[in-house]
């Protein structure tokens, strides 16, 4: 917005001031009202004419839309109404979500977002947010200091090289900042112009990108090395001397990059990466869900991960500080892991692995015992037969993984197995819940990545709990911009974990889902946001006084789709 005054306490209370008139005002995404402006804004702003005669309300327009958007035919086609609705009137796209989460989620969010991201080139008409390419090194200054960013504070950034289970989208992967950015404010209530959606072109190494006469980002091969370190470094520094107060969460980032750069920079600013820290919280959420539903201890669960890259990683970790809490010494809870890669379980002395994967690594000796199908590379179903796993987590990417055999051979050692399949997008699960449902006679507790339908099994209908980010990182950065963090510490994201396990169903009832519904999302970042807040307290890392205050602050900073009324400013 140019400007606005809010008078009083409550949103209905807020008056905007705007100095923009007739079509600069309609045109104004954070602006526009379409025909809800009264006849008083009309004469004001010099509407008549504009528009039409018809003075609306919020609930007209959201019947209007709904019923437009329920008339597109596939997902795709919706994707792409919701992001032209975003780009001409923000108050109705955010009244829309809210109003209907479970319906919208997983149109502008996973897993339609991952076609958006393929088809971005096709479909991009206005600008949101910041396209910083590699040719612009020297101009990253000059592009933050547009003064309609004057009220930024915080950003999601990406570089478009691990987007979703996708890979490569190069400049495409600004469909996952503006998705993202979009949760921020529909979940968890962050003003939308506090919020900065930006892309790092550096290139891309998907050929067929390259090869498309319409793709619109940097032509060129992915900067890598020492060249793409100075450019984040040009960025990071840019950003800190804009906002030195800014959330800076990093977001689909390749695992050779994703990790360092978290350690490079968690420390410099305030700062988390969704895809290491946001999986693990939810990930462990839903794990202490199991808990409770199983009645098995933490310290002795089983768990196995096929996919240990950086997600898996950052899930184990996690769970790992979970289990310490449990009682168990690192060592003992190290005993507890089984992470295998696309090479099988990952043993120590494994040529190529990384540092940290070492720590996870088990040893030859682990294996005593064991009968193993295969004298080169110990595979997820000799995992699952010998350790006799309690949780299964896919982060892999690779579709149909969790075969029959071995979910039936799991369903063989332990009543209730848990099993994740998390790879977004649905296309990448590696199973459906459908299928572990009917493997295991309906007795597995299940979470996926992305939305599936219910499914029936012996006359019960089963759901089945989405293990999604966006039950935490709404909820997270809300906490931390009410606390006025100044780092995002291991113990902020496990109280956010926490803080979402209990609110888990099977607290009182250990048949229910995992997770509370996807509907209550926005009801959820709440008591996430509360919990981080007070943790950074804990830990001397928020601005704000003490408990109290940050209550306050809370309290006052959500921002609700709501109409205001406007008044104007003179030029």
């Amino acid at each position: 917005m140019d400007s606005s005054s809010t008078l009083g306490s409550s949103a209905k209370a807020e008056v905007v001031e705007a100095r923009l008139s007739g079509y600069d005002l309609l045109l104004h995404p954070a602006l526009n009202k379409g025909t809800a402006f009264t006849e008083e804004e009309r004469d004001a702003f010099a509407l008549h004419g504009l528009l039409p005669p018809h003075v609306g309300t919020l609930e007209d327009q959201l019947e209007r839309r709904m019923k437009a958007f329920d008339g597109e035919t596939n997902s795709f086609d919706r994707y792409n109404f919701m992001r032209n609705l975003q780009d001409s009137n923000e108050t109705l796209f955010y009244a829309l979500i809210t109003g209907n989460v479970e319906k919208f989620l997983p149109i502008v969010y996973t897993p339609t977002v991952g076609e958006g991201c393929q088809r971005f080139s096709e479909t991009w008409l206005k600008p949101r947010g910041l396209f910083i390419s590699y040719p612009n090194k020297k101009r990253i200054d000059q592009m933050l200091a547009d003064p309609r960013y004057d009220k930024v504070r915080c950003i999601v950034v990406s570089d478009g090289e691990r987007i979703l289970g996708l890979g490569d989208q190069g400049a495409g992967g600004m469909g996952i900042p503006i998705g993202k950015m979009a949760l921020y404010t529909a979940l968890a209530g962050v003003h939308p112009e506090h919020c900065l959606p930006i892309l790092l072109d550096v290139g891309t190494d998907n050929e067929e990108r390259l090869k498309d006469p319409i793709y619109i980002g940097w032509r060129n091969k992915r900067v890598r090395g020492q060249e793409y370190d100075d450019f984040v470094e040009a960025f990071v520094s840019a950003v800190k001397r804009r906002w030195p107060h800014i959330l800076l969460q990093w977001e689909d980032f390749a695992g050779s990059n994703a990790n360092r750069l978290l350690e490079r920079y968690r420390d410099r600013l305030c700062t988390f990466n969704d895809d290491i820290q946001g999986t693990a919280a939810v990930a462990t959420a839903t794990v202490l869900g199991a808990v409770q539903a199983t009645g098995i201890p933490m310290k002795e669960q089983r768990i196995g991960f096929l996919g240990f890259g950086s997600a898996g990683i950052g899930i184990a970790n996690l769970l790992l500080a979970a289990m310490k809490e449990g009682g168990l010494s690192e060592e003992d809870a190290h005993k507890q892991f089984y992470p295998l890669d696309r090479y099988g379980l990952i043993l120590a002395g494994q040529a190529g692995l990384r540092s940290d994967q070492v720590r996870y690594a088990r040893k030859k000796s682990d294996l005593e015992g064991w009968t193993l199908s295969g004298s080169e590379q110990v595979s997820l179903a000799d995992v699952v037969r010998n350790a006799k796993l309690t949780v299964l987590i896919g982060v892999s990417s690779q579709a149909g993984a969790f075969t029959e055999e071995i979910v039936r051979e799991m369903a063989k050692h332990t009543d209730r197995p848990a099993i994740f399949p998390l790879s977004n997008p649905t296309s990448k699960s590696e199973a459906t819940p459908a299928d572990l449902t009917k493997w295991t006679n309906g007795r597995a507790l299940i979470g996926t990545g992305s939305p599936f339908p219910p499914t029936e099994i012996n006359g019960k209908t089963v759901e089945f709990s989405q293990t999604n980010n966006s039950y935490i990182f709404p909820g997270l950065a809300l906490g931390i911009l009410t606390s006025k963090a100044k780092h995002v510490s291991d113990a902020m994201i496990m109280a956010a974990a926490k803080a979402l396990a209990a609110l888990s169903p099977t607290l009182k009832n250990r048949e229910a889902s995992l997770l509370p519904p996807i509907t209550d999302s926005r009801k959820v970042s709440l008591p996430v946001a509360e919990a981080v807040g007070k943790q950074a307290i804990a830990e001397g890392l928020a601005g704000v006084a003490d408990e109290k205050s940050f209550e306050k602050e809370l309290r006052q900073y959500v921002w609700e789709p709501v109409y205001r009324p406007y008044v104007r400013l003179s030029n």
